[in-house]
């Protein structure tokens, strides 16, 4: 089996996990992402092949644009194609057409290639419902909060025009000329080409993202793959653990893993928790983005394993990852989400309608407007019914189970 992944913890974290569990089914497994996951992987007992450097990997996170709610598509893009080549010929010189099995994140494109090319059987994993095209149930969009009242049709129609005018013209030139190469013809709309023709697995459940009546035919929906302890961290630190127990369940902050400039964020975070009486955790891998000299009842922590950390927390305030935002349904957690690009404003919106959680745009994210909003989710009972009804749908599930079982790997080979 032949497992490939692009992106950042929340992208390549899942198909670690799922690596891990085929592998436990007597599946031998081999795995590609980024160099900056090869200790992740080799924790988990995968062979692992490095797509680019780590130095690659920190240029392509360092980027100004990534993050911005626009153009932060056109950035990730440019990044990913730079990936295409390179994991086709890993594929092309160790996967075997016919006999062996290859399942690739979205972002993977060099397998797509590979099985158009080279003959390979391919599942394509999704792991947020933006990336299925819908004119029922268009995804709401990065940058653009539209009334919800506007139909279905014209977000659509803006969603068509964010893949011509952004989408497309960052991936596929760059795409298209290493196809020419091989002989295979254009792809004319990404959107489109990246769902694998034999099976497509949505990793988020149906009644998070109901399903479409004009979604390809071979899409499976499973439950969220959560995945969290193989990230930096199995287990909490024991200084975390000291702090949670020292006092009322804290506030939890986090902007991803990767995402750089979070500094306003976590500095509203500070003035929040101040303001509001309430302590606080601002979890974060880059030090230089936490204010100095955190008051008491404040404390920063680089990584922490979420399904470890939030049963003991009071609310998760955070950018709207959908791993995040599974983690924490699955901890009965409400959450406030601030989006920052990508899917994050289609994973609050549905976070909202489940009524479990809010959300404010970053412009209005400020310690005032947050506390209210805040002291709204923390003393509604109605909001915590619901993150209990939640919780219990999450535990029913077992996303990673799931995958295996949909993609054949059952029993043991």
């Amino acid at each position: 089996m032949f497992l490939a992944a692009l992106g950042t913890h929340g992208d390549v974290l899942p198909v670690i996990a799922l690596g891990a569990a085929l592998q436990a089914r007597n599946h031998p497994v081999r795995i590609a992402a980024p160099a900056h996951f090869r200790p992740l992987a080799a924790r988990a007992g995968l062979s692992f092949h490095p797509i680019g450097t780590e130095a690659d990997f920190a240029r392509a996170m360092s980027q100004p644009d990534l993050w911005h709610p626009v153009r932060g598509a056109r950035a990730m893009l440019e990044a990913v194609v730079e990936a295409v080549e390179p994991t086709y010929r890993w594929l092309e010189a160790e996967a075997r057409p016919g006999l062996d099995r290859v399942v690739a994140s979205t972002l993977a494109l060099g397998a797509r290639v590979a099985q158009e090319r080279l003959g390979l059987s391919l599942t394509t994993l999704h792991m947020m419902p933006m990336l299925v095209e819908s004119r029922f149930a268009p995804p709401r969009l990065p940058g653009l909060p539209l009334p919800r009242l506007v139909p279905a049709r014209l977000r659509h129609d803006l969603g068509r025009g964010a893949d011509r005018f952004v989408l497309d013209p960052a991936a596929l030139p760059p795409l298209n000329a290493f196809r020419a190469g091989l002989g295979l013809a254009p792809v004319k709309r990404l959107r489109h080409w990246w769902h694998s023709p034999e099976q497509v697995l949505l990793a988020v459940p149906d009644w998070y993202a109901p399903p479409q009546a004009d979604w390809p035919a071979q899409i499976t929906q499973i439950g969220f793959p959560l995945a969290d302890t193989y990230g930096d961290d199995a287990g909490l630190a024991p200084d975390l653990g000291a702090f949670l127990r020292a006092g009322p369940a804290p506030l939890v902050f986090t902007y991803g893993s990767a995402m750089a400039g979070a500094q306003p964020f976590f500095a509203t975070a500070v003035a929040l928790c101040r303001l509001s009486g309430r302590r606080g955790i601002l979890l974060s891998g880059r030090a230089d983005e936490i204010p100095r000299d955190l008051p008491p009842g404040l404390c920063h922590a680089a990584y922490a394993p979420l399904s470890r950390l939030l049963p003991s927390c009071a609310a998760l305030i955070h950018h709207g990852g959908v791993g995040t935002v599974a983690q924490a349904l699955a901890a009965g957690c409400p959450q406030l989400i601030v989006p920052v690009a990508f899917d994050h404003a289609d994973e609050a919106q549905r976070v909202a309608r489940l009524g479990v959680g809010a959300s404010l745009w970053r412009w209005r994210f400020t310690a005032r407007r947050a506390r209210r909003v805040i002291d709204g989710l923390l003393g509604s009972g109605r909001v915590a019914r619901a993150c209990r009804e939640v919780q219990m749908l999450v535990r029913s599930e077992n996303g990673v189970a799931q995958a295996c079982e949909a993609i054949g790997g059952s029993r043991g080979s």
